[in-house]
């Protein structure tokens, strides 16, 4: 049995009402791709797709495929047939695609993107964190052209050459890139392999005539971006967009390039930079100043990323989704700077993943950078942050065992920092603070 081509399964595509891999999601008119994992086979889900009501199911089973040609599309290799249909539909499509990447902040970014770009356009946007060599051509599947106006692509990365990979077939046309900071250092092989494998969005926009939006503030990424043709700089005085943090606690106030004063509703003098790149991008797309400040406004973060929750004991700051070096340190300097005695101030830290053989002397560095800021209760969970016990300090192999502390020795009226790796889910001791 022949593969299918992508011309005839673009042309089933167009006939479905989404693209689902997970048969656990409603399945009705869908194009259900069987991909492969480490413990499963993609296409022993394909039946149990179509019983749901998937319209046609591509499976890498030649044999399977031919019981119902009507329905199954045999494809050797379901993954590339996903993202070579992607590339396909990019390529009908005649909108700006915005590809936003970086080592902290981009998810958040992202979202104030969309909030802002939404003012003025039907913008459809990365979902929850769909990042990777799954999500992204996920996302592009997603856009209608009949509906959508923008498009905003977030990217993930933990090893080079997997930016310039997504966009191969997300095709940007223009791109932001957060920062460099120290994520996935394992994967990246060290901070200048980071550097590399995140400016690859530059240098795929700048070899295709698209824009970049460059964070000046940060100075591998003000370097990058000197030489790129079409650029649009952020928020120096001197930049495009110039912005100005007013204020970051407890939440963060800005002006923007004209004056207008934001207080948005997120926390932490990081994501400063995050709020004027959306007001950067928002004011190059025509987006008028007022809905910009309105939109930033009114963003909440619902996602563990810089909440400020108030619970029934303690003010928390809640920015438990993910953690590395840079945002580990950047998350303190600004906790640190909030108001308040610092021996009322506690933090619940978790392991940061990824960063390979940087792991135990990062760790250990945080353990010095916490000694010095004098917090009153310091919580470590994980295995790695054993490297960072200081006397004083309290620090639990697991979870169970931080959360048995927390209810012998209950925080209250503390200003509680809370932040670690998706993995760790910490989360899930909010119900304890």
């Amino acid at each position: 049995m022949p593969p299918i081509s992508i011309s005839d399964l673009y042309a089933r595509y167009r006939q479905c009402r989404a693209v689902s891999t997970d048969t656990r999601q409603a399945q009705d008119q869908t194009l259900f791709v069987a991909l492969n994992g480490p413990s499963f086979r993609g296409a022993d889900f394909a039946p149990q797709a179509l019983a749901k009501g998937a319209r046609f199911a591509v499976v890498d089973d030649e044999a399977l495929a031919a019981t119902d040609p009507a329905r199954y599309c045999y494809a050797p290799d379901t993954l590339a047939a996903l993202q070579q249909l992607a590339l396909h539909h990019r390529q009908q499509l005649r909108i700006p695609v915005l590809a936003v990447t970086g080592s902290n902040g981009k998810t958040t970014t992202k979202e104030l993107l969309n909030a802002v770009l939404s003012r003025r356009f039907r913008v459809q946007y990365t979902r929850g964190n769909l990042n990777n060599h799954i999500g992204v051509p996920l996302t592009l599947l997603s856009i209608r052209p009949e509906e959508h106006e923008l498009a905003v692509v977030e990217m993930g990365a933990n090893h080079q050459g997997e930016i310039d990979s997504y966009c191969q077939y997300a095709r940007p046309t223009h791109g932001l890139i957060t920062n460099i900071g120290k994520a996935h250092l394992e994967g990246f092989g060290g901070i200048e392999g980071v550097a590399r494998g995140k400016t690859e969005l530059f240098r795929f926009l700048t070899a295709t005539g698209g824009t970049v939006f460059v964070n000046t503030a940060d100075a591998r990424l003000a370097a990058a971006g000197q030489l790129l043709p079409q650029r649009v700089t952020y928020p120096g005085p001197q930049d495009t967009y110039p912005a100005e943090l007013l204020s970051a606690a407890p939440r963060v106030r800005l002006r923007l390039f004209d004056g207008t004063p934001v207080e948005a509703a997120i926390t932490g003098a990081y994501n400063f930079v995050n709020l004027a790149a959306a007001a950067a991008v928002g004011a190059h797309f025509g987006v008028p100043t007022a809905d910009i400040a309105e939109a930033l406004a009114a963003y909440d973060p619902q996602n563990n990323r810089s909440q400020l929750v108030r619970t029934a004991h303690n003010e928390v700051v809640l920015d438990a989704y993910n953690a590395n070096p840079s945002s580990m340190a950047a998350a303190l300097a600004s906790f640190t700077a909030r108001p308040g005695e610092a021996g009322r101030k506690a933090v619940v830290l978790g392991d940061m993943f990824e960063l390979g053989e940087e792991s135990t002397a990062e760790h250990h560095a945080l353990g010095d950078l916490l000694l010095r800021q004098g917090y009153g209760t310091v919580l470590l969970v994980g295995q790695e942050m054993q490297r960072a016990q200081r006397p004083g300090f309290h620090h639990f192999h697991t979870k169970a065992q931080a959360a048995a502390w927390l209810r012998e020795h209950p925080l209250q009226e503390r200003l509680v920092l809370v932040k670690g790796s998706r993995g760790m889910g910490l989360e899930t001791l909010m119900e304890l603070l």
